[in-house]
């Protein structure tokens, strides 16, 4: 199957190279897609550079910071339409080890539509985290999956391997959200689609360097989203049960 991974980037600079060696070094097949919302640090250019070194390395420069969903759509539609039969997303700060990759692949190799690697279920890890960190994730997901109906331990993780099928079959293209609730989003839309799902144990490490581009604003438009999702999930079965 050919497979990409797309990476969005903003501010990367000193992680972009590392990573970009480090998953073409684990997995050699796999082509790569950094999306880069025009980072000031120089992040798309390094890209570029590394890229042409490396070979199978295309960087999308997009013209501003528009959002994780808004990169994600661009980054996802460029690799259906350029024939990908996987395509896997993944942060580019070494939070998700690109080691898990190969993992995340097999599953999918095995029929599953989206394989998600998962902080919650048995075998997952957040080291280092501290508690209020821990209650504030384990407790929005456990919301997340509650509101939405989701047989999901890990609404939120952004380590993912979808079929290309999966990511036309949801209408990816039509998806809204641009922080977080991006990947609420996409679960969402998969599970009601009936498609299938798993979930693999990852380690989820802080990154060691740049900044974390997470801030209250983000969280409250993930959980305001949840809660009109569910509200018209609700209304929906409700229709349904009267008519």
């Amino acid at each position: 199957m050919r497979t990409v991974v797309v990476v969005p980037t903003y501010q990367e600079a000193e992680n972009v190279e590392r990573f970009l060696r480090a998953v073409r070094a684990t997995v050699p097949a796999v082509d790569l897609a950094v999306v880069d919302d025009d980072s000031p640090d120089g992040t798309g250019q390094i890209a570029d550079r590394v890229g042409a070194e490396l070979g199978r390395v295309e960087v999308i420069h997009r013209p501003g910071k528009e959002g994780l969903g808004a990169a994600y759509r661009q980054g996802f539609r460029w690799a259906i339409d350029a024939g990908y039969d996987v395509v896997v997303q993944m942060d580019c700060d070494f939070s998700h080890d690109p080691a898990v990759i190969p993992e995340l692949l097999s599953a999918v190799d095995d029929g599953v539509d989206c394989a998600i690697g998962s902080r919650y279920v048995p075998g997952g890890s957040t080291p280092g985290w501290p508690l209020h960190r821990r209650l504030l994730s384990r407790y929005g997901n456990r919301y997340t999956a509650f509101v939405l109906q989701l047989p999901i331990r890990d609404t939120t993780g952004g380590f993912r391997a979808y079929r290309a099928a999966t990511l036309e079959a949801i209408d990816i293209d039509g998806t809204r959200a641009n922080g977080y609730a991006f990947q609420n989003e996409t679960a969402f839309r998969m599970v009601h689609a009936g498609l299938r799902l798993d979930e693999l144990p990852i380690t989820f490490v802080d990154r060691a360097e740049g900044t974390s581009k997470m801030s209250v604003k983000i969280m409250a438009e993930s959980m305001a989203r949840v809660t009109l999702w569910g509200i018209k999930l609700r209304l929906r079965h409700w229709r349904q049960r009267r008519a």
